[in-house]
């Protein structure tokens, strides 16, 4: 370890706590039915382990660039990921769901902290210059995590007690926290800046909102529920007043402002876009493989293997090409190869060969590894170094809240053209479902496409941004 740089310690220290939160995340997917079992609810009720996760880790998020200006970003970071890793074990002590729910919401919090603070560290200690491949290596975690979650989730109930779901993230969340204490770089502060309440008030409350209730909606009725509604109206009209509140405060929460960087904006885009990408996939490949050609768990998490894979090698890649001026190639070429790879999805039927869909979904993690952490990192690297804590948060919030929509979106579609296909005609029920599916995966695919001139443009935009960052 000694013979590496310290800024590659910092990217691995990092890498150890993000990977791990956003395993445990994912890992409790494939656990809810037994839960459901364990404490025996419904899956409404069991639905809010996820739930709460989410929202704690939203409402959170938007505090990081304020506390990590105020206290540090080292020492914020370190107390998430002892907030996150105390979750854990109190999880893993759980005696009801309401205990369980409680000691998530910890663990939310905790994550809340990390994920922003991650990735405005290492822009802290790379030049922008490096900071494409930096970003790359430590984006591995965030893409490679989500897809081996749900097989690890599964390996674990089937063959041990649930409380390891949780018990498994101490020794790792242990040994992050050793790491980060060592390797982390304590980061300038400013002691005299003010908290804005008010801001904090009305952004919490409106991300809160419209996370709780994209959190609860999986169904067509979920959708027209009376307390949903009112949750996305209140949800939006915060976020509105919140828009209001920082035009005017001395020191705003989330400074807007960086929104007039065109680059900036158009990466919250693209980084939002590959979110919903994400998440729709997690969601719809195992009703593929398991409800409509009638394989295992165990053969629907080998299935994500080649796109966690594809995505780690082309993040890296991606993050090379970055740094060296080459920004338009990365981006655009990412969103290409992620819109044909999701369009060819599409194209998929009952007779088809399970390996059409190993290769296509190879081919969206090539896609994603190119457009999601690299789009990110090119809009991060395009505003000024003093808000780069605030920007990141921002790019935070706006990825949660795409990786709900996402689920949504397909999980609603999904439901409603099954059963219109299946009430309409007499074909099977698995007919029924991969026409639904495969319809998602054409609307996804055609959105990825009609992105590309959005992508190509801010691959512009950052490259011109770069000129004028060397040229002062």
């Amino acid at each position: 370890m000694k013979k590496l740089p310290s800024k590659w310690l910092i990217v691995i220290s990092l890498l150890m706590g993000t990977f791990t939160m956003i395993l445990n995340n994912s890992m409790l997917n494939p656990a809810l039915p037994r839960f459901m079992d364990i404490f025996e609810v419904n899956a409404a009720a069991v639905g809010w382990i996820i739930t709460i996760f989410m929202v704690a880790m939203g409402v959170t998020m938007p505090l990081t660039g304020f506390l990590g200006d105020k206290f540090g970003k080292k020492k914020v970071y370190i107390t998430g990921l002892c907030i996150f890793t105390a979750g854990s074990f109190l999880g893993s002590l759980s005696w009801d769901l309401e205990a369980l729910v409680f000691f998530r919401s910890i663990q939310g919090v905790g994550g809340g902290l990390m994920m922003p603070l991650s990735m405005a560290l290492i822009f802290e200690a790379f030049p922008r210059n490096e900071r494409g491949m930096a970003t790359g290596v430590w984006g591995i975690a965030a893409m490679l995590a989500p897809t081996v979650g749900p097989a690890a989730g599964g390996i674990i109930v089937e063959m041990a007690s649930w409380h390891y779901l949780f018990l498994v993230n101490i020794p790792f969340g242990i040994t992050a926290i050793f790491f980060a204490k060592i390797f982390l770089i304590d980061t300038e502060t400013n002691p005299n800046i003010r908290f804005d309440k008010w801001g904090f008030l009305f952004v919490t409350g409106g991300v809160g909102l419209l996370l709780f209730a994209l959190g609860n909606i999986s169904t067509y009725v979920d959708l027209r529920s009376p307390l949903n509604i009112i949750c996305i109206v209140s949800g939006i009209v915060c976020l509105f007043i919140f828009t209001q509140i920082e035009k005017r405060a001395a020191y705003p929460l989330l400074d807007l402002s960086i929104f007039r960087i065109s680059a900036y904006s158009l990466s919250m885009h693209i980084t939002g876009l590959s979110s919903v990408g994400l998440f729709a996939g997690i969601f719809l490949i195992p009703l593929l493989v398991q409800n409509v050609y009638g394989y295992d768990a165990v053969i629907t998490g080998l299935i994500f293997l080649p796109t966690a894979l594809m995505s780690g090698v082309f993040i890296n890649l991606g993050g090379r090409l970055l740094d060296k001026g080459k920004p338009v190639l990365v981006v655009t070429t990412g969103t290409t190869v992620l819109g044909a790879g999701t369009i060819a999805l599409a194209f998929l039927s009952l007779e088809s060969a399970l390996i059409w869909v190993f290769i296509w979904m190879a081919v969206r993690g090539i896609g994603m590894g190119l457009c999601s952490i690299p789009a990110s990192t090119a809009g991060i690297n395009s505003i000024p170094e003093a808000l780069v804590s605030r920007g990141s948060a921002m790019n935070s919030v706006f990825r949660q809240m795409s990786n709900a929509l996402g689920i949504v979106f397909v999980s609603i579609y999904f439901e409603v053209r099954r059963s219109q296909l299946f009430a309409n005609n007499s074909d099977s029920s698995e007919s029924a479902s991969i026409q639904a599916i495969t319809e998602s995966f054409a609307v996804l695919g055609t959105i990825t496409l009609l992105s590309i001139p959005a992508a190509y443009l801010l691959g512009k935009k950052a490259k011109h941004s770069q000129k004028e960052r060397e040229e002062e």
